[in-house]
């Protein structure tokens, strides 16, 4: 195929293809726990979830979000060295996802959003409660997969609310870790809370 010669272009054909660059700063992330995670967080410490959307915490989760990634993905390749003297190829086999993904947050004085990972994790690994944990005998079992696991999503959208958006639903999510949050007598910063989320595959879908 012929390669398209260059042609003049005006003003306009740049303001339509180039001069409307998608923002960083303009996202929603939106976490959602199992039905089973809500009612293990309900009452733990004086946090209540509620039985479904929250504004007190399911919307602060979605507002403190300072900083989320754009998940990546990549091809697996299988090697062929014989079938064409000289040339090797390289052929795709399967697609492979991240196998994490980081969201950062602003913690508040009540601590919700620490609170809202750790009791998530809690549920996973079925802790007790904080007495139990100081026993010399203490022990758990983790519950079931489908229990603690659950669709999250990363809304990207601009600045306007126009034109398309981006969404990433993140299949089989839930939290793997959350990062140590350092405090210092140094000059006060945010605290910020990092939690690493696992995941099967993600899913994009966009709206006009």
């Amino acid at each position: 195929m012929a390669t398209p010669k260059p042609r003049a272009r005006n003003v306009a054909d740049l303001k339509a293809n180039i001069l409307r660059p998608s923002l960083t700063s303009t996202y929603e992330c939106h976490f959602n726990p199992p039905p089973a995670v809500r009612s293990w967080m309900n009452g733990r410490r004086g946090f209540d979830l509620g039985s479904g959307y929250n504004y007190t915490v399911d919307e602060k989760v979605t507002l403190s979000c300072r900083e989320a990634a754009l998940p990546g993905s990549s091809l697996a390749t299988h090697t062929l060295d014989n079938d064409h003297t000289g040339i090797t190829e390289r052929h795709a086999y399967r697609r492979q996802y991240d196998t994490t993904s980081s969201f950062s947050f602003y913690v508040d004085e009540r601590y919700d959003i620490i609170h809202f990972f750790e009791n998530w994790i809690s549920f996973i690994v079925n802790e007790d409660g904080s007495r139990d944990a100081e026993r010399d005998n203490y022990n758990y079992r983790v519950n079931f997969p489908n229990e603690y696991k659950s669709e999250i999503f990363i809304r990207k959208f601009e600045r306007d609310y126009k034109g398309r958006d981006l969404q990433y639903k993140f299949v089989n999510a839930y939290p793997i870790s959350i990062n140590q949050m350092p405090v210092s007598y140094d000059a006060s910063q945010i605290l910020l809370c990092t939690v690493n989320f696992n995941f099967s595959r993600y899913i994009i879908s966009g709206e006009r």
